[in-house]
């Protein structure tokens, strides 16, 4: 049996006019995107001083910029049901790069994410100024982790998690990891915190095969993009809000982690039954 993750995905070959588009929008993607981070810099230097950890100003900067990616690349922007406005955290599937474009569009929050995209070139950068929380998988890190997650919490920061621990092929979603739920459950904090699960779900351009926006495995970063970038007719992506959960409604970390992956994966028509495996960390 054919493991997921080796199941190539065929797409067109790049044409003249998808050339001339790749160009055109990532050009003009680019512009938008560092502009925006140059803006978030200058406003971050009054900010902090000010507000020390608290951001008031610059994820509007961070929503704006995002938003405008998606009418640049053309692709469709769907957003269902409303962002919670109660203290808490945000848990979502992950299929692509392209959820953070889509869920930073639809609210303001901040990204916990593998310490390792901290040193990727240009994303890093655009994670560290836009607040991201980086973990580490070592044990001895665990504790200054879950001090760091207790401070971003009781600041009002609204963290979005990615329980899978990976990305897919836009067409499953991956049985949750309980072990950053365990975050929600110290000192308090389950007392005065809600969840709200989110659903991302891709929908490809006509024609095309249902993984079109996903990215796993060992696919390569730069050729994902320039395929998104010089792809003619779009598809769409659909961001859905569904009711928050107060952390306290469940007896501990895994029947909170299983109930918002039975939530999201029931939203996820392609994904309802999809067998579970690893593919790539982001």
């Amino acid at each position: 049996m054919t493991d997921w993750r080796d199941d190539p995905i065929d797409t067109p070959a790049i044409g003249p006019l998808g050339w001339v588009s790749a160009l055109l929008r990532g050009t003009v993607l680019g512009s938008v995107t560092y502009g925006g981070l140059a803006v978030l810099l200058v406003v971050r230097l009054v900010e902090r001083p000010l507000f020390k950890q608290a951001r008031p100003w610059t994820p509007y900067i961070t929503q704006t910029v995002c938003r405008s990616a998606f009418p640049i690349l053309g692709l469709g922007l769907r957003v269902r049901g409303q962002p919670m406005a109660i203290k808490g955290a945000v848990v979502a599937n992950h299929s692509s790069w392209l959820d953070i474009f889509a869920l930073n569009a639809a609210q303001r929050v901040y990204f916990v994410s593998k310490s390792e995209v901290e040193r990727w070139p240009l994303i890093g950068w655009l994670a560290r100024a836009t607040g991201t929380v980086f973990i580490a998988r070592k044990g001895s890190e665990a504790k200054r982790q879950q001090a760091q997650f207790e401070d971003r919490l009781r600041a009002g920061h609204r963290l979005l998690f990615f329980p899978e621990g990976t990305s897919t092929d836009a067409v499953r979603v991956l049985p949750f990891k309980s072990t950053l739920f365990a975050a929600f459950y110290t000192h308090g904090l389950d007392h005065i915190l809600h969840i709200q699960p989110v659903s991302v779900i891709y929908h490809a351009p006509k024609g095309q095969d249902p993984r079109y926006y996903g990215w796993w495995g060992e696919m390569d970063f730069a050729t994902h993009l320039l395929r998104t970038l010089a792809t003619h007719r779009q598809g769409q992506v659909e961001v859905i809000f569904h009711d928050p959960v107060p952390v306290d409604g469940f007896a501990d970390r895994k029947a909170l982690a299983g109930h918002c992956e039975r939530i999201i994966r029931e939203a996820h028509d392609l994904a309802r039954g999809g067998a579970a495996s690893p593919g790539k960390d982001t």
